[in-house]
C-alpha cells in the first residue's frame, strides 16, 4: 500500500556563518538592498511581519489562475470571483469552468496547457492586452506516487515539466509587465511534500522543493520592485490529486476551506501561507531535526 508524500526541508545556520560564506564564495549571488527610497518606505509601511502589501480588497482586481479547472485552484477561483475579484481560469480542461464563464461576465475561461511555451506566451499575451493583471496563482500540478526502487524517468520528468518548468513559463511570460508597472504579486502552489524528502515522493517532492526556492529567489529580487511574492504550501486537501492516495490523510481539509486560508494569508501579507497549522506546525519542526534522527522517525512513521 502507497503512503505518499506530505511533508518537510530545511537547512539553519547562523547569521555570521552565511554572511562569510558570502563574502568567500563568490559563485553565491549576492542579495541585499539596492532600492530607492520610494521602495523603502512602502516596505516600512507594511507592518514588520508583513513581506507583502496585504490583499484584502479584491473588487477591480484582475486575477490570472493557471491550473485551475479543479481541486484547490477552482476552490480559489471562487472565493476570488465571490470577494470581488475578476477571474481568468486557464487549464488544459475547462471540467465546468466554461459554463461558470458562460453566466458570470466575471469569469474568463482561457484554455492552456503549461507544457507547451508557446501556448502559454500567447495566452499571456492576449490576456495582457485586456489589461494588467494583479496577481497570477500558478497552481497547476501533477503527481504520481514513486520510488527509487521503481523509478521511471519519464514519469519524474513530467513532474518536472507541469510542476515546476509551467511555472517559469508562465512567470517569464508576464513578470515583465508587472515590472514595468512595478506592481501586481505572484503566487505559487507548493506542498508541505516539498519541505523535506519522503517515501514516494521521489517524482513530486523535488518539483514542490523547487517551487519554494523559486519563490524565496522571486521575492529576494522582487520586494524591491513593487511585486509581492507568496508560496502556498497545504497539506492534505481533498482533489483529484490526493484522491490516489491509499491511506487516511491526517489533518485532511477541503479545497474551499484552503481557498480561504490563500485568501487570508494574502489579507495577511505572509510569505509562507501554510495550513492547516495544527498540521504543518509539527512538519517545520521536523525540518529543524538532523538527518541522524529525521531518517529513522521517518521510517517508523510511514513504515517504508
Amino acid at each position: 500500500m502507497n503512503r505518499p508524500v506530505t511533508d518537510a526541508h530545511l537547512v539553519t545556520t547562523g547569521a555570521a556563518t552565511v554572511a562569510a560564506t558570502v563574502v568567500a564564495d563568490p559563485a553565491i549571488p549576492k542579495v541585499g538592498p539596492t532600492t530607492s527610497k520610494a521602495s523603502s518606505s512602502k516596505a516600512q509601511a507594511r507592518g514588520w511581519l508583513q513581506l507583502n502589501a496585504p490583499m484584502t480588497e479584491w473588487s477591480g482586481r484582475r486575477v490570472w489562475l493557471v491550473g485551475a479547472s479543479t481541486g484547490i485552484g477552482l476552490a480559489c477561483a471562487e472565493a476570488l470571483r465571490a470577494a470581488g475579484a475578476q477571474v481568468v481560469v486557464s487549464a488544459r480542461k475547462p471540467q465546468g469552468v466554461k459554463d461558470w464563464a458562460a453566466k458570470d461576465a466575471g469569469v474568463q475561461w482561457q484554455e492552456m496547457d503549461v507544457s507547451d511555451p508557446d501556448q502559454v506566451k500567447a495566452t499571456a499575451r492576449a490576456l495582457l492586452a485586456q489589461g494588467p493583471i494583479d496577481l497570477v496563482v500558478y497552481a497547476a500540478g501533477y503527481y504520481k506516487a514513486q520510488r527509487a526502487t521503481d523509478i521511471d524517468l519519464q514519469n519524474l520528468l513530467q513532474h518536472d515539466t507541469v510542476n515546476y518548468q509551467g511555472a517559469l513559463q508562465v512567470i517569464s511570460a508576464v513578470l515583465p509587465s508587472m515590472l514595468a508597472r512595478q506592481s501586481g504579486h505572484i503566487s505559487v502552489l507548493s506542498s508541505v511534500a516539498g519541505w523535506r524528502g519522503l517515501p514516494n515522493g521521489l517524482a513530486y517532492g523535488p518539483t514542490k522543493a523547487a517551487l519554494t526556492h523559486l519563490a524565496e529567489t522571486l521575492y529576494l529580487d522582487l520586494q524591491d520592485h513593487g511585486i509581492g511574492v507568496s508560496v502556498v504550501n497545504p497539506g492534505f486537501v481533498a482533489t483529484p490529486l490526493t484522491a490516489q492516495n491509499e491511506f487516511t490523510m491526517p489533518a485532511l481539509i477541503s479545497p474551499a476551506q484552503a481557498a480561504s486560508e490563500m485568501l487570508k494569508g494574502w489579507a495577511r501579507g505572509e510569505f509562507d501561507i501554510h495550513f492547516p497549522k495544527r498540521f504543518t506546525f509539527w512538519l517545520k519542526l521536523l525540518r529543524l531535526l538532523p538527518y541522524r534522527l529525521y531518517f529513522p522517525l521517518v521510517r517508523k512513521f510511514t513504515g517504508l
